[in-house]
């Protein structure tokens, strides 16, 4: 089935689009230019929409918008925004009622016309899946590269070929509710995360099993040996087969590092890939994002292809991002990093310690280990956003290892990165790293990132 003929098939059906943000808007242009009966529903009221509300009106969808944007949702089918979850009592509701409840990427993989791989994990996805998009590139693949990463795939599914490869960054949020799986699926690791969102770790574990648990016998599972979750995961793939990666084992079937050198094992015929100083992105964590690319892409490229992408590939905005170097000061952004494990994979990345930027909305996760990586790392940290305390708390409580840092709270974001530069010796690196989402004050982590950046030009 093609988009086209999907299209078709609801042409009939009152649909309704919850979520206009990045992933809905094509889609919601798509529905109505089929003359699909399209309603949007959204949170946001339309002054706030702005031209976004007006454009959605001159297509002919009607706007349900504002603090009971989810009343009375009589529709046929609902297309929901990745953060609203299918437990909400209104989407329940309505889904009792007979709604067919979907989302943008559950129908592309049903319509996708080519080889999928996805990737899903806590920390590392994003990079991931921009290292297997760059090397497939690289060895002469035709890609599309999307999903959670920020780009949506299914209103261009039609001008996919057979030959194509959709790789697709994918999360817990899109994931639970999925039924059809990627041909090559992918779990970096697993570790407590949005934790405001889903009612407890199960719910979360279980939303990330679904990338691979319905996948057909013919397929490809790659899982991290090291990490316990997905160790488990493994187990009870149905995948014929299984890679593993690490960083710490040799594996029978996979990717893995022995003395430095970062291996690709078929049951006892290894080949060496690279020496893990030779990748261009800092970290032991991409060295790990590395060793599942590699997985990832056997048979589809050449080792030579894989080598020198490692050697050349200088990763995704926003991740470790190096900014400028100022009066012998060096910036550098690592605003993805939305959780304590990615920012303790951040401050891990440098063999000094830094001044660290942290602080956002809280996910319902405790900082008490990121607090004892903090007195390792941070020679002086400046906290700002909704959880500044807590990440406060978390450091003063954190068993000492020599002086503790400096610490300053600032209540104004554009504070802190004067505040850094002032507090820094040539030589030092300034570090935004939050450990939590933007949402406090951003509208995403993106956005966070660039004002950071901005801001930093200006000293």
């Amino acid at each position: 089935m093609t988009f086209k003929d999907y299209l078709g098939s609801i042409k009939g059906k009152t649909v309704t689009v919850v979520g206009a943000g990045v992933s809905n808007t094509p889609l919601i242009e798509a529905l109505c230019a089929a003359g699909v009966s399209t309603s949007v529903r959204d949170m946001r009221t339309f002054a706030e929409m702005g031209e976004s509300a007006e454009r959605f009106e001159n297509l002919g969808a009607k706007l349900i918008l504002g603090e009971s944007y989810l009343q009375d949702i009589t529709e046929d089918i609902i297309f929901r925004t990745p953060g609203l979850m299918p437990s909400n009592p209104a989407l329940a509701e309505a889904v009792s009622k007979g709604a067919m409840l979907t989302s943008e990427m559950e129908v592309f993989f049903d319509v996708c016309p080519c080889y999928t791989i996805g990737i899903t994990g806590s920390d590392g996805k994003t990079t991931t899946t921009s290292i297997i998009a760059e090397m497939l590139k690289n060895g002469g693949k035709t890609v599309h590269l999307g999903g959670n990463i920020g780009t949506p795939l299914l209103t261009g599914a039609d001008e996919m070929s057979a030959d194509d490869i959709a790789v697709v960054e994918m999360s817990s949020f899109q994931l639970i509710t999925m039924k059809k799986c990627p041909n090559t699926a992918i779990v970096t690791n697993l570790t407590p995360n949005h934790l405001d969102v889903h009612k407890d770790m199960d719910e979360y574990i279980g939303a990330k099993r679904r990338i691979f648990i319905n996948q057909k016998s013919t397929d490809r599972a790659i899982f991290n040996l090291d990490n316990e979750v997905t160790l488990n995961y493994s187990k009870s793939a149905v995948a014929d087969e299984v890679l593993m990666f690490s960083r710490q084992n040799k594996v029978k079937n996979g990717a893995y590092m022995e003395n430095d050198v970062i291996y690709d094992n078929r049951a006892g015929d290894r080949e060496a890939i690279i020496n893990a100083d030779e990748i261009l992105l800092p970290g032991v964590h991409n060295i790990e994002n590395y060793m599942a690319a590699f997985a990832a892409v056997r048979e589809l490229v050449s080792y030579d292809v894989m080598r020198e992408t490692a050697k050349t590939f200088g990763g995704v905005k926003h991740r470790l991002e190096f900014v400028r170097e100022l009066d012998g000061v060096k910036f550098y952004n690592d605003s993805i990093a939305s959780s304590p494990t990615r920012a303790i994979a951040g401050l891990k990345s440098f063999d000094k310690k830094v001044i660290l930027i942290a602080g956002g909305k809280d996910k319902g996760i405790t900082f008490e280990e990121l607090g004892a990586e903090i007195s390792k790392r941070v020679k002086k940290l400046i906290l700002t956003g909704a959880t500044a305390l807590q990440i406060y708390e978390a450091v003063i409580s954190a068993p000492r290892e020599g002086e503790r840092p400096e610490i300053i709270l600032c209540d104004d974001f554009k504070c802190t990165v004067k505040r850094a530069y002032e507090g820094a010796d040539s030589g030092d690196i300034v570090l935004l790293s939050p450990a939590c989402t933007s949402f406090d004050r951003f509208k995403n982590f993106e956005e966070r990132g660039n004002v950071f950046k901005e801001l930093v030009w200006k000293l």
